[in-house]
Formats: C-alpha cells, sequence, structure tokens
C-alpha cells in the first residue's frame, strides 16, 4: 500500500527523488544518522521516509524511487509515480532544494538507453519538471567511488541534462559522491549554496561534514 500522506507539518523541506536502488536511503541515513530501509532489490521504499526537526521547522523526504522496482508490475510503477510528481506540485513552495540523486556508474547508459523520439528518460524528465516548477535542483551523482573516469562520465551526464559541459562550472548542481562512504562535500556545498540565496542560513547545521544529530520533533 502506498501512502503519501504522511508528511509531518513542516514549513521548509529538502526532498530526495530519483530512481530505484540508486542510494537514496543511504543518503538519507547519512544526512539524518537515522536508519531506514534500505535494500539490495529496487523498490525497498515505496512510500515517503520523512525526518523532521522541530525546532527549525524542517523536514528530508527520502520520495519512493521511480523506474523499474524488483516484484512490482508496472501499473503500480505507474502510480508511485504519478504520486510523486503529485507530491512534487503540492509542496514545490515548499521544497528549498530537490536532490535528484542517480547512480555514477550507470547513468548514462541507462539515459542513453531510454531516449528516443517518443521517449524521455526518467532523470532527465525529473530534472526538467522540477526546474520548471522553480524547485532549485542539485543531482547527486552517486556511487562515483565505482568510476575511474569521473571528470568525461559528469560532463557527459550534463550535455544529457542539457547543460553545458564542462561539470565544474554547475558546481551548484552536479554533485559527485560516495552515500556509502560518507563522502558527501560537494552535496554539503551545493544544497548549501542554495539554501543561502533562500536566507536560510540556519539550516546548514544539516549540510556539513560533521554537525550533532537532533531527535526529531
Amino acid at each position: 500500500m502506498i501512502e503519501f500522506d504522511t508528511r509531518p507539518n513542516r514549513d521548509a523541506e529538502v526532498a530526495l527523488v530519483g530512481r530505484s536502488n540508486v542510494g537514496k536511503s543511504t543518503l538519507m541515513r547519512e544526512l539524518t544518522g537515522h536508519s531506514f530501509d534500505t535494500g539490495g532489490k529496487p523498490g525497498v521504499t515505496r512510500s515517503p521516509n520523512h525526518y523532521d526537526w522541530a525546532p527549525e521547522d524542517f523536514v528530508i523526504t527520502d520520495l519512493p524511487g521511480f523506474g523499474f522496482m524488483s516484484g512490482v508490475d508496472e501499473d503500480l510503477r505507474e502510480e508511485i509515480k504519478t504520486e510523486i510528481v503529485h507530491y512534487l506540485e503540492e509542496y514545490a513552495d515548499n521544497v528549498l532544494v530537490a536532490v535528484l540523486v542517480v547512480d555514477g556508474k550507470s547513468v548514462i547508459d541507462i539515459i542513453d538507453r531510454h531516449s528516443g523520439p517518443d521517449e524521455i528518460p526518467y532523470d532527465v524528465e525529473m530534472f526538467h519538471f522540477l526546474r520548471d516548477l522553480d524547485v532549485p535542483t542539485v543531482v547527486a551523482v552517486n556511487k562515483m567511488d565505482k568510476v575511474d573516469d569521473e571528470d568525461e562520465r559528469l560532463d557527459a551526464l550534463c550535455d544529457r541534462l542539457g547543460l553545458y559541459p564542462p561539470w565544474k562550472q554547475w558546481q551548484d548542481t552536479i554533485a559527485p559522491i560516495s552515500a556509502k562512504r560518507g563522502q558527501l562535500e560537494p552535496l554539503h556545498e551545493a544544497v548549501r549554496s542554495h539554501l543561502h540565496e533562500q536566507e536560510r542560513d540556519d539550516l546548514f547545521k544539516f549540510f556539513a561534514c560533521v554537525y550533532p544529530h537532533r531527535v526529531p520533533g
């Protein structure tokens, strides 16, 4: 059963979105210090995970993965994708930053495989959808510890997303990370740049290399 109406009543939000099995739940754990269900099979997360702080009126949300999910039929996959779209539309004014998580090792192949005259790859579609909603978006390129040709891979991703390479001119948008190894500094910096633009420096402590994890309100 999919439950999308569990969002805490918090004004400010950072939302994690992306395909199944790209490491969103691992990233969520690294950001919050709190464990969520993770698994080797795509689609473990089928409802949003929220982690909130009352004093700062702030929530981090890990939305379910879209695309292929193990043991999930196509109708349910489409239902989940539709719910994700509706959620983002409903809370677009609250989402200070969206983090689109992709697998650095496979994202180019996946995008190219699903590119065609009548098909837009999910990752590209979601990136432009978020920007159309005027939600500041950071692409967290995860699992970069498994990638040898980092610059070449990230330049290719920029090209697929409609951003002119080289990727290093987009460091507020493209953040190479390894969530499993806790290597998140490029993401922290990118998110903080968008928070600063929205005069929310008070939330910087949640996006730093080390901060005291707090008990959720």
